[in-house]
C-alpha cells in the first residue's frame, strides 16, 4: 500500500464511531479480539466507508441508494496516490484537473482527489440517477467550485460528448466495469461471498452495484479498447490517460493497440492492497516537446 495511504493499518473503530455513531451497530469483536464488521453485509460496508470519508477526509455528506456500488475507500485513495506520483514525476504539480470517467452515484474519486491534493475534477456519468446523486453529494459538501459533474447521454461514448475539443485536462482516471453480463458478475459474487463465509445462495454483493457499474457488452476488454480508441481522438487534450486494469492478460493487448494508435509512452503501475495485486495502465500521446510546452 502507498506510504501516504491512511488505511495501511487496522481501522480505529473507536475514533470512527466517535465521528459516525451509526457505525456502532455494525461493529463487533472478532475471534481474535479485534473490532471488525461483517464485510458481507452491504449496510455495514456502506457505514464503514462513510465513516472513513468523514473522519479522514472531512466529507460530511455521502449518501446514495443501497443498490449502487459502494466503493472501498482504501482502494480508491490508493489509485489517487499512485496517480499523484505519476503527475509529480512528469513535472505536473500545479492547477491539476482530472477527468473521472464514470464517477458513479458516490463521486468518490473526485472527493478523495480534491481533499488529498486539491485537484479539480470533471466527473462524467452515464446513469441519470447516479449523476443526480453525485451532483447532490458535491453540492452538499460545498465542492461545486472544484468538481463539475457532466452527464454522458450516449452509453457507448466514453469521452465524446463530455470532453470538449478545446479542453485541457491533466489526467483521466477510470475504474472500468469488469464483467460481460450479469451471469459473470453473479459468479464472481458467489466466490466472494464464499470467501467471506456467507451462503453462496445469497447473491447480494457486499459492495452492491448496478448493471452499468459492473458489466459492459464484451466486458472489461471491450470497454478498455473503446476507451483507448476514443482517447486517440483527443491526443493533445490530456497529458496522462489512465485506467485500472483488473486482468493482467489485458495489458499486452492494450500496449499493442496503443502503439498502433500512436501513443508516445505507456506505463504499467502496480497497485497492491493486502494480498490483491492490480495495476494502472497510463498512456500519453504527447511528444517530449509537447510535454515540455504543457508544463510552461
Amino acid at each position: 500500500m502507498h506510504k501516504h495511504n491512511k488505511h495501511s493499518k487496522d481501522y480505529n473503530f473507536k475514533v470512527l464511531i466517535k465521528d459516525s455513531p451509526q457505525l456502532a451497530e455494525f461493529v463487533f469483536e472478532s475471534q481474535y479480539g479485534k473490532d471488525t464488521i461483517d464485510f458481507a453485509n452491504p449496510k455495514a460496508v456502506k457505514s464503514l466507508n462513510s465513516a472513513l470519508l468523514k473522519t479522514h477526509y472531512g466529507i460530511q455528506y455521502w449518501d446514495f441508494p443501497d443498490d449502487n456500488l459502494c466503493p472501498p475507500i482504501p482502494g480508491r485513495v490508493e489509485y489517487i496516490h499512485i496517480l499523484n506520483d505519476l503527475l509529480k514525476t512528469s513535472g505536473l504539480k500545479n492547477e491539476i484537473t482530472v477527468f473521472d470517467i464514470g464517477t458513479g452515484a458516490t463521486c468518490v474519486y473526485p472527493l478523495l482527489g480534491h481533499t488529498e491534493y486539491n485537484w479539480n475534477f470533471i466527473a462524467s456519468e452515464v446513469d441519470a440517477s447516479a449523476y443526480n446523486n453525485a451532483k447532490q453529494i458535491v453540492e452538499k459538501n460545498n465542492l461545486s467550485n472544484h468538481i463539475e459533474c457532466r452527464f454522458q447521454d450516449n452509453p457507448q461514448s466514453i469521452l465524446n460528448g463530455v470532453l470538449h475539443s478545446s479542453e485541457k485536462i491533466t489526467a483521466s482516471l477510470c475504474n472500468p466495469p469488469f464483467y460481460k453480463n450479469e451471469v459473470e458478475a453473479n459468479e464472481n459474487s458467489k466466490r466472494k461471498l464464499k470467501g467471506l463465509g456467507n451462503s453462496t445462495n445469497d447473491l447480494k454483493r457486499n459492495f452492491s452495484g448496478k448493471a452499468n457499474e459492473l458489466w459492459y457488452p464484451g466486458g472489461e476488454k471491450a470497454f478498455l479498447h473503446n476507451y483507448l480508441y476514443q482517447s486517440s481522438l483527443f491526443k493533445t487534450n490530456c497529458f496522462w490517460y489512465t485506467s485500472l486494469v483488473s486482468k493482467k492478460e489485458l495489458v499486452k493487448s492494450m500496449q499493442s493497440s496503443l502503439k498502433k494508435l500512436g501513443a508516445a509512452d505507456v506505463k504499467v503501475l502496480q497497485m497492491s492492497l493486502g494480498n490483491k495485486i492490480s495495476r494502472i495502465v497510463a498512456w500519453t500521446f504527447l511528444t517530449k516537446e509537447e510535454q515540455k510546452d504543457w508544463k510552461v
